[in-house]
């Protein structure tokens, strides 16, 4: 039987991503009315980190142990992996004694390489490319504020990482037109925006981008492992904050999204972010624990 991953949104079909979806949501009803079941009983999943996080740790540990499964916690002192052991080899030995994997790591070609050798599967929980557990939630989010986001405009503005990646498949995934607003030399994966140019357009002008738009999100200017260049990317970000002032030129009822940690006065102005009209972050962010349920239920063949 071939062993299904999630890498990135494109290992599944829209068909099947929105189920995943539909299934977050009644998950999460579940939970509310504590009529919840334990799908998961015996079942052990992974966390491979080797880039650290809050909302994955929790969301997937706490998932997993709400599912009836459990989870082990594997930091960068717990493996080998990429280090003192080839990846494949990890990957063989690990996979052998879980039932699901969850890596969150740095280089895509690593996750890549340790699910090709993995006998289970594998979610990639974050790497510099791609973040798709976030996109799930993300879009979780939109079906339940304001119904499907087929048809919608979704603004991307700030640094075109892997967020803004994965907002290009997203796309695709679930028919939506995507505008990025980025500084020169700033751009999402070229190659990706090639692929998906019908879907995607590129400006960098914000105001642009936000124009009409049923949706505003962003991210930090400087992600992990960039911290060095934060001074710089401050200062070439300048006028790439989402603040009240940009949204008003978004659709009347627009939401904004960020998938946090947010820095209050640089990528979001702390108005916005705490503005619950428009900011829908902390529901987007606990969306992260009832996508991530859907999804390896559904990897796992468990989903009803």
């Amino acid at each position: 039987m071939t062993v299904q991953h999630f890498l990135t949104l494109n290992d599944l079909p829209a068909d099947e991503l929105r189920l995943i979806i539909d299934n977050a949501i009644k998950l999460k009803s579940q939970l509310r009315n504590h009529t919840a079941g334990k799908p998961m009983v015996g079942k052990v999943l992974a966390m491979i980190f080797e880039k650290s996080s809050t909302r994955t740790r929790v969301s997937f540990e706490a998932g997993t142990a709400q599912l009836g499964g459990s989870a082990l916690f594997l930091s960068p002192n717990d493996t080998q992996l990429g280090r003192g052991e080839p990846v494949e080899d990890s990957a063989r030995v690990i996979s052998s004694m879980v039932d699901i994997i969850m890596v969150r790591t740095f280089a895509h070609s690593k996750i890549e390489t340790f699910a090709k050798y993995s006998k289970v599967p594998v979610i990639n929980a974050l790497t510099d490319h791609y973040h798709p557990c976030q996109l799930l939630a993300d879009m979780q989010t939109y079906v339940e504020q304001r119904g499907d986001i087929a048809g919608k405009v979704v603004a991307w503005v700030g640094d075109g990482n892997n967020m803004c990646n994965s907002y290009i498949n997203a796309a695709a995934q679930f028919d939506f037109e995507l505008r990025i607003a980025c500084p020169k030399g700033f751009e999402p994966d070229a190659s990706l925006c090639r692929r998906h140019a019908n879907r995607i357009s590129i400006t960098q002008n914000p105001r642009d981008a936000v124009s009409g738009a049923d949706l505003v999100t962003t991210d930090t200017w400087a992600s992990m492992g960039q911290e060095e260049e934060k001074q710089l990317r401050i200062a070439q970000f300048k006028g790439y904050q989402v603040n009240h002032e940009l949204m008003s030129l978004a659709a009347s009822n627009a939401l904004f999204m960020h998938c946090l940690p947010a820095y209050r006065g640089m990528e979001v102005s702390a108005e916005l972010l705490e503005d619950e009209n428009i900011s829908v972050v902390w529901d987007e962010a606990e969306n992260r624990l009832h996508a991530q349920k859907a999804l390896m239920l559904h990897l796992l063949q468990l989903a009803t």
